[in-house]
């Protein structure tokens, strides 16, 4: 049988509460692979949201093996945003993760390594991490999660969150972000040391060495030492969003979060567009490929981003596609409704994504996938 594993980024979890990272990626992703005759065990992978990328490969490898994967054949792997560079490490010829040797037996199965929103060559917003306002918060926030009055404290909060958020229903709001975590994270949480949320967080104050790695320079000197393996096809999709509008600020009387989220987008899309001077990404070349940019309804250039990561970063091996949407749209975090369901953004970023480009990307996902088995 065929293995497809999914690899979450940066500030990666399998699942939150009831949030999943790869929200209806499995379904899709498995639906389009029976399609092409493919049976394929997905698997979403767990990892360690913030650590090295060396120490979230190591944890791709744990659980490669785990899941049977030295007894298989056909092995794939698609990464998400840092997922993708996990994927590069385990993959590297003579890498050694550990003493076992087991990274080169993986590597042997393997057809495909397929990456989504990747900062190949890093992103300008990691350096917000790395400088002391970005330290300092995530210092308060693991510093409130790892003690006892801390969790306190933010359980009395999540209490008040969660009566707002139904505050807001009752006062004719549309579904958002804040009712989804609502109902996902804050109902279920408990101010004990085993609640999910805070063992995620506490995963976060243990190991920050993602910061420092996802920067220009640092991809710099990662790409000059992780080369790629002969027998792998590696393909890269790139998403990018549209750059922040006025239009998104304005008040929707039944959406008041709307301008409060754009405004956090506009943000992330303005660090994230800041250049490098001295660590450039590459620029297209091949004709094919600024075709696939040109159908975007907006010019590409070095400062284009989906929000974290830009988009001309994004590109490693084959392009197999450009999709109009934002950094987690991508992973089935956007506004739909699916089977009676209701589905929440995290970001109004302007994109417009929807599910016929959700269906498109993990379609042509799999077409990747099944093409490596011809």
């Amino acid at each position: 049988m065929t293995q497809v594993y999914l690899v979450p980024g940066f500030f990666g979890f399998t699942e939150l509460g009831s949030f999943n990272y790869f929200n209806r990626v499995s379904e899709v992703l498995g639906q389009a692979l029976a399609e092409h005759s493919i049976d394929a065990e997905i698997v979403e992978t767990e990892t360690l949201p913030t650590a090295s990328v060396r120490r979230r490969a190591i944890r791709l490898l744990e659980v490669v093996r785990a899941r049977g994967g030295l007894e298989h054949e056909d092995l794939h792997f698609v990464g998400h945003s840092m997922g993708g560079l996990d994927i590069r490490m385990l993959l590297t010829p003579g890498v050694q993760l550990l003493p076992t040797g087991e990274e080169q037996e993986i590597a042997a199965r393997t057809r495909t390594a397929i990456t989504v929103s990747t900062p190949h060559y890093g992103s300008p917003l990691a350096s917000f991490f790395t400088n002391l306002n970005g330290r300092n918060l995530l210092y308060m926030l693991t510093l409130l999660a790892t003690s006892g009055p801390g969790r306190y404290g933010l359980y009395i909060a999540s209490r008040f969150l969660y009566a707002l958020a139904g505050l807001d229903r009752f006062i004719g709001q549309e579904e958002n972000i804040l009712d989804s975590f609502a109902e996902n994270v804050l109902r279920r949480l408990r101010p004990q040391r085993g609640d999910d949320l805070w063992e995620f967080i506490q995963e976060i104050s243990k190991d920050q060495g993602a910061m420092v790695q996802l920067t220009p320079a640092s991809m710099d000197l990662f790409n000059g030492t992780v080369p790629d393996r002969k027998n792998v096809e590696y393909v890269s999709f790139v998403s990018a969003s549209p750059p922040p509008s006025l239009r998104e600020f304005m008040v929707r009387p039944r959406n008041l979060y709307q301008p409060i989220t754009h405004a956090i987008y506009a943000l992330c899309y303005t660090l994230a567009g800041r250049v490098h001077r001295q660590y450039p990404y590459p620029t297209p070349g091949d004709a094919g490929v600024r075709k696939m940019f040109e159908q975007l309804p907006f010019r590409v250039d070095a400062g284009t981003n989906d929000g974290i990561v830009p988009a001309l970063s994004q590109l490693w091996g084959r392009l197999g596609g450009v999709v109009l949407g934002d950094h987690l749209d991508v992973v089935g975090q956007f506004q739909h409704v699916w089977e009676g369901e209701v589905y929440t953004t995290w970001l109004h970023s302007g994109s417009r994504f929807d599910d016929q480009r959700f269906q498109k990307l993990w379609q042509d996902i799999a077409a990747v996938v099944a093409g490596s088995q011809t």
